[in-house]
């Protein structure tokens, strides 16, 4: 149940492991370029390949009817999108609409697995509840019902889905065993031996633990790369590199310190810290660690004018849309808060991504760089087109601000290059 930049890689995933999958998706557009064969979405590597083989070989189709799809389905895998307001307060709007489609299809034995990182009590204390009601079926006993997060990256899913255990928690010991088997059944894994067991499934014993183990991976993530981000601040004061300091703590045993930087991590990073917050409002930790991080597009165009001087009426080129590198997608991107702080400080700021077209750039309410002179850029996302950036590249251009810290100084002698954190 849902076919974006997760759900549409595992159902050809399971479909790869020959068993019959259907797709549900409310975006016919999705559904008919699915059942064409066709990515709906570029940049995910080896997609296409295996959803035109997948959908060829009678494996794979889509619809847009989540009960009727349902109806004739064994398992059934939800990964509809959940995120915060301004509050932190979670907008459950799809997942509810999603969850009421699936209960009103529901059959008895069947297992219902969502994959949307959730608030942890959430599997039990909401959707338990919501599927019983709308089926008249009795969780855990009529219908098996567990969580088991996602774990990957956009770009690269299915070696991901080989890479990392898959973590399976369910609402009783019979949910868990049916998922724990669903998963053996759909998915490969790796061999690696730095794990404390063999690389798999994993029942971590209830879906609160499976909910818990996600938040926890992704907000230990986001206070260590605010911890790096106020090493950086303070290193900028005292004229140090920090990531030299930060490669030599991670030379240490069971050490590790992210870099620094305007965004770094998945766009999930600005979300899942705020979902636990939502369960553990004294987690004071977590909340200067987001505050910290939401604080850096702004940060970066200060230190930008502390070198370029007054930014009132400056073309300033933002170098990257996208979230990160290689990976079209702009979903809580810094590129938003950077342009935002600029406009702020008086400058044009002006948007350019070699993955997005004027118009794509146009429609996310940026301003799309139309070769106009700059006087000063800032690379927000690391693509690699940016690595060989050089003077000739931007001729006019008196200060750039490597955000990523992806270009080579050496190539920027006579000119102002900056890297966050010296």
């Amino acid at each position: 149940v849902a076919l974006g930049k997760i759900g549409l890689p595992l159902a050809v995933q399971f479909a790869s492991k020959g068993h019959e999958v259907v797709g549900a998706d409310v975006n016919k557009r999705v559904v008919d370029q699915v059942n064409e064969g066709v990515e709906p979405f570029p940049g995910e590597y080896d997609l296409g390949p295996r959803l035109a083989e997948a959908v060829g070989a009678g494996r794979l189709r889509a619809t847009t009817d989540t009960t009727a799809a349902v109806r004739e389905c064994e398992a059934v895998v939800i990964v509809v999108p959940l995120f915060v307001d301004a509050a932190g307060v979670p907008d459950f709007a799809w997942m509810d609409s999603a969850t009421e489609a699936v209960a009103a299809g529901l059959r008895p034995g069947t297992l219902v697995s969502y994959e949307t990182t959730l608030p942890v009590g959430t599997t039990r204390e909401r959707w338990a509840p919501m599927l019983e009601a709308g089926s008249g079926l009795t969780a855990g006993k009529d219908f098996h019902l567990v969580f088991s997060p996602e774990r990957v990256l956009t770009g690269r899913v299915f070696a991901d889905l080989r890479r990392y255990p898959k973590l399976v928690g369910g609402i009783g010991a019979a949910s868990a065993l049916a998922g724990v088997r669903f998963y053996e059944a759909v998915l490969d894994f790796d061999a690696r031996d730095d794990l404390p067991r063999a690389n798999g499934v994993w029942d971590l014993g209830s879906a609160e633990a499976s909910e818990m183990a996600k938040l926890a991976e992704t907000t230990y993530r986001d206070v260590n790369i605010g911890l790096a981000n106020q090493f950086a601040r303070f290193a900028d004061r005292q004229g140090l590199d920090v990531v030299k300091v930060i490669e030599a703590c991670n030379s240490q045993p069971y050490s590790h310190i992210h870099r620094p930087g305007i965004a770094v991590g998945g766009h999930c990073i600005p979300i899942y810290p705020q979902m636990y917050l939502w369960n553990d409002p004294e987690a004071t930790v977590v909340r200067e660690a987001r505050r910290a991080n939401a604080a850096m597009p702004a940060y970066a165009v200060e230190v930008l004018a502390a070198a370029y001087g007054d930014l009132e009426g400056a073309n300033v080129l933002v170098l990257g849309a996208a979230y990160r590198g290689g990976v079209k997608e702009t979903a809580f991107s810094g590129v938003f808060p950077l342009v935002a702080s600029l406009r702020e400080h008086g400058a044009v700021p002006l948007v350019s991504d070699p993955m997005y077209s004027e118009a794509e750039l146009e429609a996310e309410g940026l301003t799309p760089h139309r070769g106009e002179a700059v006087t000063a850029a800032v690379i927000q996302a690391d693509h690699a087109e940016y690595r060989t950036l050089a003077p000739a590249d931007l001729p006019e251009v008196k200060v750039l601000l490597d955000g990523r810290r992806i270009t080579d100084p050496t190539a920027w002698q006579g000119r102002h290059h900056i890297t966050l954190g010296g």
